[in-house]
């Protein structure tokens, strides 16, 4: 039996409506697709990972003149030939894409029955536990290339707290459909690492900002974000009170981080004050899951005016995401693959509380169906000013896109999402791991 045909036996009441039943068949072709593509691919950094683009990256940061001459063909290249990142690297496996391709077949699990997809789901999670950052106590991941910022280089297979978590998530969405032992121990690990491993920074009486990796003092806001939520999870399915303490710190620095306007730049450093669609869905992400967690107040409060912000500010005229509330440089394209990705999920998330986001749902999910999948089954990358990035990148996008979609179809689905979350359903015990891996 092929992977078609396991995707196509699911019961007609899961694919009830058009937009269900293309999104379905939408599933159907990627899954195929990643088996044959595979497993690795370039990504976004890929212009800059390789030795010259590190260098010119490096320039950049000190001296924007002489570096602008240097980035400047990669810049170019793009905006127009996006093909030519292989020439600067190769293509890699990236643990965060995994942890996303993990949930993704879970849902598919949960929406269909089928072993097939939890099979899939546990291939990503044995993958994930071989990939994890050497030289570490903890299970913790990172990147597999020299990342280049502008506060330094962060060495490969550095820690980092954008991408813990989703790993964090990815076994604990498999754990909440089967509790093997062994995925227990791997999220106690991750919650040690992110309690221990990743510094918090006083600010104030009653809150911490949260370090990026181990090594640096923290100000980015979506990084206190995913530390919060992911430490408040832990906190209740590990049953230690001392994880919600150091979450409340963190979630406290990003309540007061939040603009009047209801926005939240990327940074408290006074420098990078951009706001933009997908960092900006990381926080409300986070916000929504702890919401879903403890009822906070203080997040019910911060994601009322998030709301409203977020659909004034970060849709075109069109009800599609753009990339940025106020653009801090020039771009080189309309529209990303990530952003509608992050949409998706916020909208589901908070689509229910916040009715007006389903508007906006409907709209991205029906644009990216329409738009976005390219004939081999895979999606297109990025909207640029002139044509299309249509270099699949696991990392940045297609992964993103394939968990969005198929939580979609899970929302949408009559069927039980597991024995487990229907015997949890007749008892109307709503398990606080569950509200977390929405």
């Amino acid at each position: 039996m092929g992977i078609m045909s396991e995707i196509e036996e699911v019961p007609s009441a899961t694919t009830e409506g058009r937009l269900h039943q293309e999104v379905l068949s939408t599933l159907t072709r990627f899954t195929d697709w990643l088996a044959f593509y595979g497993e690795t691919s370039w990504d976004h950094q890929s212009y800059y990972a390789g030795p010259i683009g590190r260098w010119a990256k490096s320039l950049y940061y000190k001296s924007r003149k002489i570096g602008t001459a240097a980035v400047a063909p990669m810049v170019f290249s793009e905006a127009f030939v996006p093909h030519a990142r292989r020439l600067f690297h190769h293509r890699i496996r990236l643990p965060i894409a995994d942890a996303h391709y993990a949930m993704g077949f879970a849902f598919l699990f949960e929406t269909t029955g089928k072993h097939f997809f939890f099979g899939r789901a546990v291939h990503f999670l044995n993958i994930l536990k071989q990939t994890r950052c050497p030289g570490f106590n903890e299970y913790c991941w990172g990147y597999p290339f020299e990342w280049v910022t502008r506060g330094g280089m962060i060495a490969r297979e550095t820690p980092l707290i954008t991408t813990t978590p989703y790993v964090y998530e990815a076994f604990a969405q498999l754990y909440d459909i089967e509790a093997r032992d062994e995925w227990k121990q791997v999220l106690s690990s991750i919650a040690r690492h992110v309690a221990n491993d990743i510094k918090e920074f006083d600010e104030g009486p009653n809150a911490s900002r949260s370090s990026y990796t181990p090594f640096d003092s923290g100000s980015v806001i979506n990084a206190a974000a995913y530390r919060a939520a992911l430490l408040t999870s832990a906190s209740q399915l590990l049953g230690d009170a001392e994880y919600w303490r150091r979450a409340e710190r963190n979630l406290n620095f990003v309540l007061q981080t939040q603009q009047g306007d209801g926005s939240w730049l990327y940074a408290a450093d006074g420098v990078r004050d951009f706001v933009d669609h997908f960092h900006t869905c990381f926080v409300m992400k986070a916000l929504a899951k702890i919401h879903a967690l403890t009822n906070h107040g203080g997040c019910g409060r911060a994601l009322d005016l998030a709301v409203e912000y977020y659909l004034e500010n970060l849709f075109d005229a069109d009800g599609l995401p753009k990339p940025f509330a106020k653009a801090p440089r020039l771009t080189v394209y309309k529209r990303e693959l990530y952003d509608c990705a992050e949409c998706i999920n916020l909208c589901l998330l908070l689509g229910e509380k916040y009715p007006q986001l389903n508007r906006g749902l409907e709209t991205v999910v029906g644009h990216i169906l329409e738009q976005w999948v390219k004939p081999d089954g895979s999606f297109r990358s990025r909207r640029l000013h002139f044509g299309w990035d249509n270099v699949p990148m696991h990392r940045w996008g297609q992964s993103q896109m394939f968990r969005s979609l198929a939580f979609y179809l899970r929302e949408h689905s009559s069927r039980p999402v597991s024995e487990n979350a229907a015997a949890r359903n007749r008892c109307g015990d709503q398990m606080p791991l569950a509200a977390f891996t929405r």
